[in-house]
């Protein structure tokens, strides 16, 4: 009777641990590139593209450790110093919940490591750390009301800038069905759209996150995985009502120190129009044009 009681209470405890009902997965809150002149890639930030750079943070040696380019009240691009072997890399990028320390038991439930536990970080918003299969680094964040975006809400927002929203992250991943399982049976993201430029496995693949309209797209290697290709497929995307002239605006706001090449017009591949510029170090970053009015209310719902 003893033994029966130990196997049912093991077996309600596993039960209930498998059972464990996963909070919601709200979008993105922010990505963090890795630069080599941080002075130069601000300006590019700030001059080119239009946005402000509300609050930063620095090392015990007085430089500036990161900057926190504001997209809107939700989303930030975070700007890191790195060395040679970093400029230019994606270094993380963030999901938003509205309740984390849930977050932590159900992702313990379904057996994924916690790289960095819940803490708070040095802006005041709690977050934990985790890797995706394919190695990307992600945090999930929570905001706080005591926090500098909490308090930096209605600011900072530059009538000027490119874009007032984040589409989506893209990350490149060496198998792709193996890293859909991951955002789609633990984080509840939802495939939207793929696409194939030859042979049965997708080389392009867009899932949705389960409570938001934000996205992760995930791309197949192209060519020798060097640090160049890198640049060319990580990326993030900037949502646009009209890419032609979010485009000219660009190519007519000329900053010093920084080159500005033509950035050509792409439509086609069953994709909605968009357009490619690199920051200083080669980071690419991709102007698409919204693609339906659920994104684009939420945009400005956020903004």
């Amino acid at each position: 009777m003893r033994c029966f009681l130990v196997v049912l209470l093991v077996t309600s405890s596993l039960f209930a641990q498998t059972n464990v009902q996963r909070p919601h997965v709200l979008g993105l809150a922010h990505v963090a590139i890795r630069v080599s002149d941080m002075g130069k890639t601000g300006a590019f930030y700030s001059d080119l593209l239009g946005y402000d750079v509300p609050f930063s943070l620095k090392d015990r040696n007085g430089r500036i450790a990161i900057a926190f380019v504001k997209i809107n009240d939700q989303q930030y691009v975070e700007l890191f110093p790195g060395g040679a072997q970093d400029q230019g890399r994606l270094d993380h990028f963030a999901l938003s919940t509205d309740d984390l320390a849930a977050m932590r038991v159900y992702l313990s439930s379904q057996h994924v490591p916690i790289l960095q536990d819940i803490h708070k970080g040095r802006i005041g918003n709690l977050f934990l750390t985790i890797r995706d299969p394919a190695g990307h680094r992600i945090e999930i964040v929570q905001s706080s009301p005591d926090a500098l975006t909490s308090r930096s809400q209605g600011r900072f927002m530059p009538a000027g800038r490119i874009s007032n929203h984040i589409d989506h992250v893209g990350i490149q991943v060496a198998s792709t069905e193996r890293t859909m399982k991951f955002y789609e049976d633990v984080l509840g993201f939802r495939e939207t759209s793929r696409g194939r430029s030859g042979g049965e496995d997708p080389d392009r693949v867009e899932l949705q996150v389960p409570d938001g309209t934000d996205s992760i797209e995930l791309l197949s290697p192209v060519g020798v995985p060097l640090p160049s290709n890198l640049k060319a497929q990580n990326h993030f995307c900037l949502a646009s009502s009209d890419v032609h002239q979010t485009v000219a605006i660009l190519q007519m706001r000329v900053v010093s120190g920084l080159p500005m090449s033509p950035i050509t017009v792409q439509t086609g591949d069953n994709l909605p129009t968009r357009a490619n510029l690199s920051d200083p170090d080669g980071n690419r970053i991709e102007i698409m044009e919204v693609t339906s009015a659920a994104r684009s209310s939420t945009a400005a719902a956020r903004d």
